[in-house]
């Protein structure tokens, strides 16, 4: 892609550059300004004659304009193209500017071709042979040699303390012997860029000889003088060269401030003492450096004054900042140099002093404040840190957004570790604000302490990891935008080790030699076995071989003397272990005999047969005057690869004859090795070959799984060790519905699968599986439970539309009556009922715990239709759609709730219950008492018929009185004393009483009447239980 825009930089513009770039692990998928991820380095070197390429990658969305790769096609004067470059990416969130490039042209390295005089220089005189090669770019490598005119005799100059070469290329020699004029001299340069090797021009060097060489006092050659200094910045690599002419040769010494100098790892010695070398100066390499030449004559001394500054480098370099609205944040830009560094700041490449002010965004030296964001903060901001000798520039964006949390990378992940490791489960995320980040395990508890550590960016820590941290491990991440989770399972493998290790043996020449190198390792895990001598692969022949992973040597020399390696390696881990190997001759020259391994055994018969075991005899061979310590048994039951031992085991060596436990069903040929202190002896000769009978299978087959790979299948499959113990190896497979009377089904197959064709939708089977041969059954495994296939689920049940508040309307549904499967999750879409405001149909998706939803309503007259369907791993299933019902008064933006199930309302009603009991209990007592005589004759007022109104308006009881009379006792009547009742009981605790004339009670007569709501229950009716107010009425 070519560059839209490109930049070019005047030299009076100070640019800072920063040369790598590091940003944010935002997702592209986030709006987000631009930073720059590639770029070419400061000093660009290009050949004119092909593409000159000058490369800007951005990233940010919207994709960043003005950045990309800059072709440039000059055949002719690209002279014009040497400048410095600058990429600008920008998109409408900002611009990131690149560091400032310079383009400079590779021009082919070329040595005048001009004849050079010869050198004439008498025998004891100093000599310079100049080199001045071109200066490139970039600067070459320099090297001398002699007899150039022949390349076929050509050699490097050989250097000394007389003769060396010089920092800068030149070929110094103290003083000239007659031997330098036998050869030509000629300088060479490499020149990186191209890797091309220029030759200049041979010189040729004549020495004229005397009787007698006259011996001179040191002096200098480089550098001159008495005194110089040299600066050095910080970091880059300090040289200090000293080089005296005389007779004889000087030597040189370094002192620095008064102290002798000595070889450091951060300082070295190089060309016979003449220079220093320091890859790395620092602050501390500050002071003078004196170098002294001496020879016999006489004594110089030459002070080099070190100063180092320090171009700006950084301590805090300024980090993206991705904030929420009303966060606070900074950006720090802390740097140091000598001498210190000054700092500005640049909002999208122009001062921030010229930018429009904001409040809530403060500069302050190296640090840039904000409070509050806002969206108006974001942008792409610079810092700038600059001295005399460098500076630094760095891009750091501000982006002002509310995200939903992520998880970053795969999910689902298995991670394999060996028992006893750290481990680390990594967990990439992002959000804004920035998300609350735990791990669980199988989603319980909170993953921290102890062994468990979570990091700043997600990866949990895992200390000395054991078998039971084996699981499901759950990364969640949550803001108040939302949440994501992802998990990873852990696989906790037994590390491998060497339970046998090899050992360090002294045998005798042309006997054999076998290194043990027993491992153990997971049963899951299959591991390599390799060895090495000496730190070399091994290559293994005809005297060397493997026997399962242990080493063979046979008729040892001295040449197989060394140190063995045996190298055991998993997916996982790799475990190693040695042994040395020394090969000789032991005679005890008294007796006149040698000590020597044992010889092999013979006559091997086997006798006692039976299905897993047979007596195995053999007669002992010569113990050669060291004593047999063990018998090691080896056997070969591989028909098809015959020749292939191995250990069946070791017995002590003073027997003879032992019984073999084998395997049934299985062709032996076993021999016997006799062990002494000196080595092995050879094999015995193989036993006659021996099959052991057959017996029913003892394995039980392991890792019985049955699942459905379609909605009315199911595959069981399981796994067995070759140990088939008789012919016609079978399985038996059984099944049935989980929880049900059916009888078991099963059926026989040879292969480590079967499938049934006519289950039950996603229904659980009881499964076992056992092997079968000619001579039986073998052990049942254990029941596991499988499942069917899954098939489309039906729609979610009880499908609820609510509204809660006058602005929204809440939905939630249960599990599908028929989920057919595990619901995977459930799909909801919804859109307004008329759609005339042009709203598009929603989609949204839930996990499967989440059953319920809430949508925000323009309006309290808008209608939605909600469609809802859960999901299995097959699919989407049937959809329930249903449309909100119209929610017009505020009666219905109260909340939803069955008011019968309230405590208030229950309350009340057993309180009115309990008063119309105590009322009809009231009448009840009423009608059971005496007669009644009529009062109304003693009073003199007509019981004519009136108006039910006075003339006062108010409203006259009789009349209801004698209705309630004829049907059921009224509340008044229940409330006072009856006609009929002439006590004065009740009124002796009363108030005062009126009588009339004939005795009688003014109150009881007068025909007035008290509405039950005026009566005073405070008072003399103290009606504190319903028992009380029966008795007081009756």
């Amino acid at each position: 892609m070519s560059c839209n825009h490109v930049t070019l930089v005047k030299p009076a513009l100070l640019l800072l550059v920063w040369q790598s770039v590091w940003s944010l692990d935002v997702p592209l998928e986030i709006r987000q300004p631009p930073t720059i991820v590639k770029q070419s380095m400061k000093e660009h070197i290009v050949d004119p004659k092909d593409t000159m390429v000058i490369e800007c990658e951005a990233k940010g969305n919207p994709h960043p304009m003005r950045s990309g790769t800059l072709d440039i096609y000059a055949w002719n004067d690209p002279e014009q193209y040497e400048a410095e470059y600058q990429c600008i990416a920008s998109n409408e969130y900002g611009s990131a500017y690149s560091h400032k490039i310079r383009l400079r042209l590779y021009r082919a390295p070329v040595w005048p071709r001009e004849i050079l005089e010869p050198v004439v220089v008498s025998a004891g005189l100093p000599l310079v042979l100049s080199c001045d090669p071109p200066p490139g770019p970039p600067k070459p490598e320099t090297y001398w040699m002699s007899s150039c005119k022949c390349l076929c005799t050509s050699s490097p100059v050989r250097q000394d303390r007389r003769v060396s070469m010089g920092v800068n290329g030149d070929l110094y020699f103290s003083h000239v012997l007659f031997n330098d004029s036998t050869a030509d001299y000629c300088c060479n340069a490499r020149f990186p860029y191209k890797n091309v090797i220029q030759q200049k021009m041979p010189v040729v060097v004549k020495v004229l000889t005397t009787r007698t060489v006259a011996e001179a006092a040191p002096t200098w050659l480089s550098p001159s003088g008495s005194s110089s200094s040299t600066l050095v910045l910080q970091g880059e690599e300090l040289l200090l060269e000293c080089i005296a002419a005389g007779v004889p040769t000087p030597r040189i010494t370094w002192t620095r401030d008064g102290e002798d100098l000595a070889a450091t790892p951060r300082m070295r010695f190089k060309n016979f003492n003449k220079m220093i070398q320091i890859p790395k100066a620092s602050f501390e390499d500050v002071g003078e450096y004196v170098c002294a030449a001496t020879n016999k004559i006489g004594y110089i001394e030459h002070t080099i004054t070190v100063r180092v500054k320090a171009a700006p480098f950084w301590l805090e370099k300024p980090s993206d900042l991705v904030l929420a609205p009303e966060e606070n944040g900074r950006l720090v830009c802390r740097t140091d140099g000598a001498p210190r560094p000054t700092v500005a700041w640049f909002v999208n490449g122009e001062p921030i002093e010229s930018d429009t002010p904001q409040p809530n965004r403060q500069v302050s030296g190296d640090t840039l404040s904000f409070r509050s964001v806002t969206a108006a903060n974001t942008a792409v901001y610079q810092c700038n840190a600059s001295n005399q000798y460098g500076y630094l520039l760095a891009n750091a964006f501000v982006n002002v957004l509310h995200a939903t949390p992520r998880i970053l990378g795969p999910s689902n992940e298995l991670v394999k570790v060996t028992e006893g490791s750290r481990t680390f489960l990594d967990c990439r995320y992002f959000g804004s604000p920035v998300p609350d980040l735990r791990w669980s395990k199988y989603g319980q508890g909170n993953l921290e302490g102890n062994r468990f550590r979570t990091h700043g960016n997600g990866t949990l820590e895992i200390k000395r990891i054991q078998i039971e941290d084996q699981g499901t491990y759950l990364c969640v991440v949550s803001n108040i935008a939302g949440r994501d989770q992802s998990q990873v399972r852990i696989e906790v493998k037994e590390p491998t080790l060497i339970v046998t290790r090899p050992q360090s043996m002294k045998v005798i020449r042309g006997s054999d030699v076998r290194f043990e190198c027993g491992v153990k390792a997971d049963v899951s895990t299959p591991v390599t076995t390799t060895w090495m001598k000496d730190k070399k692969l091994l290559s293994l022949g005809w005297r060397t071989s493997m026997d399962e992973s242990n080493l063979v040597i046979t008729n040892v020399n001295r040449g197989d003397e060394g140190n063995y390696t045996c190298v055991v390696k998993s997916e996982l881990d790799q475990k190693s272990a040695s042994a040395r190997l020394m090969c000789i001759r032991l005679c005890d020259c008294s007796c006149i005999f040698c000590l020597d391994r044992p010889s092999p055994p013979t006559d091997l018969e086997l006798s006692d047969p039976y299905e897993r075991s047979v007596r195995l005899s053999w007669v002992p061979g010569d113990s050669n005057h060291n004593p047999i310590t063990e018998n090691l048994v080896q056997y070969d039951d591989d028909d098809w690869l015959p020749g292939k031992w191995r250990n069946l085991s070791t017995y002590p060596g003073n027997l003879n004859s032992v019984i073999l436990h084998l395997q049934p069903f299985t062709y032996y040929e076993f021999r016997v090795i006799a062990i002494n202190e000196i080595g092995q002896s050879r094999p015995s000769r193989p036993s006659k070959r021996f099959q052991t009978s057959g017996a029913p299978p003892d394995v039980i087959p392991k890792n019985v799984k049955g699942v459905g790979t379609w909605r009315n299948n199911m595959e069981i499959s399981w796994e067995v060790t070759e140990t088939w113990n008789g012919p016609h190896l079978k399985y038996l497979v059984w099944w049935r519905r989980r929880d049900s009377r059916e009888e078991w089904k099963n059926a026989t197959t040879k292969w480590l699968k079967y499938y049934i064709y006519d289950a039950d939708t996603f229904t659980p089977y009881e499964l076992k599986v056992q092997a079968v041969n000619d001579f039986g059954l073998g052990p049942e495994s254990p029941v596991v439970i499988g499942y069917s296939g899954e098939d489309l689920p039906s729609a979610p049940s009880s499908f609820r539309i609510q509204q809660r508040h006058l602005d929204s309307i809440y939905v939630d549904w249960d599990l599908p009556a028929e989920p057919n499967g595990i619901i995977t999750g459930y799909s909801l879409k919804y859109q307004t009922v008329n759609a005339t405001r042009g709203e598009e149909l929603q989609v949204e998706e839930f996990p499967p715990n989440v059953t319920s939803f809430s949508v925000r309503r323009y309006d309290r007259y808008t209608r939605y239709r909600f469609s809802a369907a859960a999901r299995t791993r097959l699919g989407i299933g049937e959809w329930h759609t249903e449309e909100s019902p119209h929610y017009t008064t505020e009666t219905y933006a109260q909340d939803q709730v069955d008011i019968t199930t309230q405590g208030w309302f229950i309350g009340i009603m057993c309180a009115v219950a309990l008063i119309v009991l105590i009322l009809l209990a009231v009448c009840f007592i009423k009608r059971s008492r005496g007669g009644k005589y009529p009062v109304r004759e003693k009073k003199d007022i007509s019981l004519e018929p009136v108006d039910d109104k006075d003339q006062d308006g108010s409203f006259d009881y009789r009349e209801e009185e004698r209705g309630l009379q004829r049907g059921q006792p009224s509340t008044e009547a229940m409330m006072k004393p009856s006609d009929s009742d002439d006590s004065l009981v009740e009124y002796g605790d009363g108030g005062e009483i009126q009588f009339n004339e004939d005795g009688s009670f003014i109150g009881q007569y007068t025909g007035t009447r008290r509405d039950v709501r005026e009566l005073d229950f405070g008072g003399s009716l103290e009606l504190h239980s319903p028992m009380n107010t029966i008795y007081s009425l009756a």
